[in-house]
């Protein structure tokens, strides 16, 4: 991760792009498996076409929107290189938004949509940033059977994955737990090897390790219940210590970047957080009667994150030496800088804000509906 935030660093330190690579990923890995663990499977059911939306019609406009500014601002990118850097920008941050996913001032079926939103984008933007590099690098004949088979491997495998760990791994804590065979701490060991287990077997096959983790853990609660309410703390409490890590050394390598920044770069992160995802929350979530506030909510809080820097991660190993290559190294570091202070500092009020407007609604409306 520090070559990709800054790379002339790799002599100076001797430091493996590699290790960084599986640091981050396995920060990742374990914040999409517990937040998983916490969705309420019972209203994602009956909830499920938000989260659809979003990953579907929002997703795709956000790439096609944010490949479109990137091509206006920088004008050496080709649009192969603009779609890379889209679709880098694209995810949002599961663990950035954990403040929202856990506030009972947000009604549970919104915090229920932006955490599935925020577990599934990366894996799902994976196979369209490989897509764009594949195109990059050859001819657009047979990008269509590159594109497929990145989408079945990844997103097809990685579900499969994902269902397979966490049913048979839930049922097997659960088959402990109830003959007292694990006491509560050897529990929480035995779920963190999950999102270790859905890392280790994906890679191998070329799936997505980061849907597997996002399924796993919801497949883990059809067995093991106190997956999200207890066991996943453990979890939990070392996948943040791993991304807090990871902020710290994106912080430190910002700052010795910090010369190459322009205004240009700044305009792109701006769009990136405010036109370029809200104005595809706003078309994807047209038709369900949710009020403006929490279209505006929605749109706003989808903050840039871990999951930007692993996807920049994964171009950088790809090992393509673009012209813009340097571009989208310092733009995407410059949007996830403003987005963890703009989404940091916005948060707390934003959610006292949205919440007194929901108190305004009619009974009726979908937010104030409670789902049993």
């Amino acid at each position: 991760m520090l070559i990709f935030l800054y790379n002339p660093v790799k002599e100076e330190i001797g430091v493996d792009m590699r290790t960084l690579l599986k640091l981050a990923e396995i920060g990742l890995v374990m914040t999409l498996f517990t937040d998983a663990s916490h969705v309420n499977r019972k209203i994602l059911r009956r909830n499920k076409y938000q989260p659809v939306r979003l990953l579907t019609t929002g997703l795709l406009l956000t790439i096609l929107l944010g490949a479109l500014a990137a091509m206006v601002i920088f004008r050496q990118l080709t649009i192969w290189e603009a779609g890379i850097l889209a679709a880098i920008l694209a995810p949002t941050d599961a663990g950035l938004g954990q403040v929202i996913v856990n506030s009972p001032k947000v009604p549970e079926r919104i915090r229920q949509s932006l955490n599935v939103e925020a577990g599934l984008n990366d894996g799902i933007s994976v196979p369209f940033l490989m897509f764009f590099i594949a195109l990059f690098l050859q001819s657009s004949e047979g990008a269509g059977i590159v594109l497929t088979r990145f989408v079945l491997e990844q997103l097809g495998l990685g579900t499969l994955i994902g269902l397979i760990i966490g049913f048979f791994g839930g049922m097997a804590l659960e088959f402990a737990r109830r003959r007292d065979w694990m006491t509560k701490s050897v529990q929480q060991l035995g779920l963190i090897t999950l999102p270790f287990l859905c890392l280790l077997v994906s890679e191998p096959v070329g799936a997505s390790m980061f849907i597997a983790a996002f399924v796993a853990g919801l497949a883990v609660q059809i067995w093991f219940k106190e997956a999200g309410s207890h066991s996943a703390e453990f979890t939990e409490g070392w996948g943040q210590l791993l991304n807090y890590f990871v902020f710290y050394l994106f912080g430190m390598f910002v700052m010795r970047a910090w010369g190459d920044f322009d205004y240009k770069m700044l305009i792109y992160a701006v769009l990136s957080l405010t036109v370029v995802r809200m104005i595809p929350v706003a078309i994807a979530l047209t038709g369900t009667r949710l009020s403006k506030y929490t279209v505006i909510f929605m749109g706003w809080f989808g903050p840039r994150g871990l999951a930007s820097i692993v996807l920049g991660l994964v171009y950088l190993e790809q090992e393509v030496n673009t012209t813009g290559a340097s571009i989208i190294r310092l733009a995407v570091m410059v949007t996830v800088l403003l987005s963890i202070f703009a989404h940091g500092f916005s948060t707390l009020p934003g959610i006292n804000l949205y919440s007194k407007k929901l108190a305004g609604l009619d009974e009726k409306s979908p937010e104030k509906q409670v789902e049993m």
